[in-house]
C-alpha cells in the first residue's frame, strides 16, 4: 500500500515508519521542515510538505495514498483544548480526500474515551462522547466521517514509552526537576495505562492493514501503573525525594498537568489482542524509567 503518514518524524510516527517499510509498504511522510524532509529522504520515504494548520496540505497527501495513518498532533499542552479542536479539523480534511472509496483512515485518540465508569478499565467497545477529555474532538470527527461512509478506525493511546519519552510522564520529570521532589496526588493509587513504542508501532500497521471501518483499538501493554510507583521510579532516577501532594494543592504543584496527575484511567486491550493477534512484548513502563539516562535527558 501507499500509506500517507502524518507525524512521520515525530516520536510515534518515526517508529511506525520502519514498521510499514519492513512490511513492504510505500510511505509518504508528512513534514513541515527542511530537516524533517532530509531525514525522511534519508530513510527512503516520499516526502510530502504539510502542516496541521493547513488542511489543504493534508487533503493533498491523502489524495495520493491508498491509506492514511494520522499521528500528527500539537503537543503544546498549555493549549490542549485548542489543539484537540485542530486535530478534529485535520481529521475532517483527511476524510474529505477519502470519501467515496474504501481507503482506510487510521486516526489517533486516547484510551480515556473508552471509559464509561470511573475506576473501571476503558474498553474498545465504548466511545464515551461525554468524556471531559478534550481529545473527544478527534473521535467526534471520526464518527462524522464514518456516517459519511469513510473507512475510519481509531488507535487509542496510553502513555507510550521507551527510555527517551513516556507520554505525560515526560513533563512530570520536568516538574520534578523544577520542584525538587517527585510527587503523586493523595495516596497515589490512581493508575496510568502504558504501551511500549515498538508495540504501538506494530499495532498501527496491523490496524491499517485490517482496514475495518468503525473499529477501535487500544495500544495498551499494561492496564494501569499506580502513580506512586511512577513517582518512586522517577525518584530513583532523579535522586529526588518522593512526596504526596494533597488534591487541593495539585494545581499549584503540577500546573497544567494537574488535570491528569490525579486521574485514574486504567485501560484494557483484551479485544485488540483477540481481534488482531497483537501481543505486547516491549519492556514495561517502570523498567524503561529505571533504564533511562536522566543526565543525558537533562542535557
Amino acid at each position: 500500500m501507499r500509506i500517507f503518514l502524518t507525524g512521520a518524524t515525530g516520536f510515534i510516527g518515526s517508529a511506525i515508519l520502519p514498521e510499514l517499510q519492513n512490511a513492504g509498504h510505500h510511505v509518504i511522510g508528512m513534514t513541515r521542515s527542511d530537516a524533517g524532509a532530509k531525514a525522511l529522504e534519508a530513510a527512503g520515504v516520499e516526502v510530502h510538505r504539510g502542516t496541521l494548520e493547513e488542511p489543504d496540505t493534508l487533503r493533498a497527501g491523502a489524495e495520493k495514498a491508498d491509506g492514511v495513518i494520522h499521528t500528527a498532533f500539537d503537543h503544546d499542552f498549555s493549549r490542549f483544548v485548542d489543539n484537540c479542536q485542530k486535530d478534529g479539523r485535520a481529521i475532517r480534511a483527511l476524510g474529505e480526500a477519502l470519501k467515496g472509496s474504501k481507503r482506510p483512515l487510521v486516526i489517533t485518540s486516547g484510551t480515556g474515551l473508552g471509559n464509561a465508569e470511573l475506576g473501571k478499565p476503558a474498553s474498545e467497545n465504548i466511545c464515551n462522547t461525554a468524556h471531559p477529555n478534550p481529545r473527544v474532538a478527534s473521535e467526534l470527527a471520526g464518527n462524522a466521517l464514518l456516517d459519511a461512509g469513510v473507512n475510519v478506525s481509531v488507535v487509542r493511546l496510553p502513555q507510550v514509552h521507551n527510555t527517551i519519552k513516556q507520554g505525560l510522564i515526560s513533563p512530570l520529570i520536568e516538574i520534578a526537576r523544577a520542584k525538587g521532589v517527585c510527587a503523586y496526588v493523595g495516596e497515589g493509587l490512581n493508575r496510568f495505562p502504558a504501551g511500549h513504542l515498538r508495540d504501538v508501532a506494530l499495532l498501527y500497521r496491523l490496524v491499517v492493514e485490517r482496514a475495518e471501518a468503525g473499529a477501535r483499538y487500544h495500544a495498551v501493554g499494561e492496564e494501569g501503573i499506580e502513580t506512586r510507583e511512577i513517582a518512586k521510579a522517577l525518584g530513583r532516577g532523579l535522586k529526588l525525594p518522593v512526596v504526596s501532594v494533597a488534591p487541593t494543592e495539585a494545581a499549584d504543584h503540577f500546573g497544567w498537568m494537574a488535570i491528569f496527575a490525579g486521574l485514574d484511567f486504567p485501560a484494557s486491550s483484551k479485544t485488540t489482542q483477540q481481534v488482531l493477534g497483537w501481543k505486547p512484548m516491549g519492556p514495561g513502563l517502570i523498567a524503561d524509567l529505571d533504564s533511562m539516562d536522566y543526565n543525558a535527558m537533562a542535557a
